[in-house]
């Protein structure tokens, strides 16, 4: 029996123009705990025995972010989900945050795991679900797979958790660029109170802004869509450039940056860029939820990509 906290690692690895790709996938909600291009970390790598440390690569489902009070209301129904974040008193990050997913198949590049979510407490729903890690000639595609096999109509989001670098540079000295137009206020627990514009503001991120210069745990709205896709990045010096990006499901992203992921880099900064297909709240508010009738299907696509 495994007994990392992370269970079962899944290595994957492809060698393209741009160099020699590899990656590691945990059997714990299926997380990036590796991404690497001729050895240069470009997600922050941590040990195989330690918890993903704020909720570093993780899948983020049946919702990403915050749940006020783990509270919403369905059919006129108060639906209480469990208390996952104590400090703050909200429900996060979603229901498979410490589920042992399943090898569904893979092959020498790619690796699907997969992961029911049963009724519970505060979601009477049952989903399948799997997510597809690829590794592409220029960076990691990750494909999720939703089906709702539950009775009655289901609703969804999801997100994920990467923590991008580049691992030559010190990420305080790379640059940030968030392409989104508002800006989540919050409470003193993180739960929004209102989405306003960022124009004008220290928040404005599109034209980049200098990780060492910056704090940050906020989440965006009004992202644009680029050839199809919502595109944020980090650059170095240098030139190059890693992008997580987002197929038109992915609306919104979350930003946060913290100066203790590592005991090894203590005082450099580590800055995770999460897609997400709906804000924080979204099951009370209802903003961008997907709602999937029985047997429906739904597919989420976002990767990293290095240029």
């Amino acid at each position: 029996m495994n007994a990392s906290p992370t269970g079962n690692q899944y290595s994957i690895r492809r060698v393209s123009d741009l160099g020699d790709w590899s990656a590691t996938i945990t059997e714990r909600a299926a997380g990036i705990r590796l991404l690497t291009l001729d050895g240069i970390d470009l997600v922050e790598p941590f040990p195989e025995d330690r918890v993903p440390p704020y909720a570093a690569g993780i899948v983020l489902m049946p919702w990403a972010n915050r749940i006020r009070d783990g509270k919403w209301t369905l059919n006129g129904a108060t639906q209480q989900l469990d208390i996952t974040e104590p400090a703050a008193h909200n429900a996060i990050h979603g229901l498979l945050r410490n589920a042992h997913y399943t090898l569904g198949d893979r092959g020498a590049d790619w690796v699907r795991l997969e992961a029911p979510v049963f009724p519970q407490h505060g979601y009477p729903f049952h989903l399948e679900t799997s997510v597809t890690y690829r590794l592409l000639a220029n960076g990691l595609q990750v494909t999720h797979d939703v089906r709702n096999v539950g009775p009655t109509t289901a609703p969804v989001a999801l997100g994920a958790h990467p923590f991008v670098k580049i691992g030559d540079v010190p990420t305080t000295d790379l640059t940030l660029t968030v392409d989104a137009a508002t800006r989540f206020e919050v409470d003193d627990r993180f739960n929004v109170l209102a989405e306003v514009g960022v124009e004008g503001t220290q928040y404005d991120l599109r034209d980049g802004v200098r990780l060492g210069d910056v704090s940050l745990d906020d989440g965006y709205g009004s992202v644009s869509h680029t050839e199809g896709e919502t595109r944020h990045s980090i650059t170095a010096p240098d030139g190059r450039r890693v992008t997580v990006w987002g197929d038109s499901n992915i609306r919104y992203v979350q930003v946060f940056t913290t100066d203790d992921f590592s005991t090894e880099t203590v005082g450099d900064v580590a800055v995770a860029i999460e897609p997400m297909t709906a804000p924080a709240g979204s099951l009370a508010t209802g903003e961008g939820l997907t709602w999937l009738e029985p047997g429906e299907e739904w597919a989420v696509r976002w990767g990293i990509r290095y240029s």
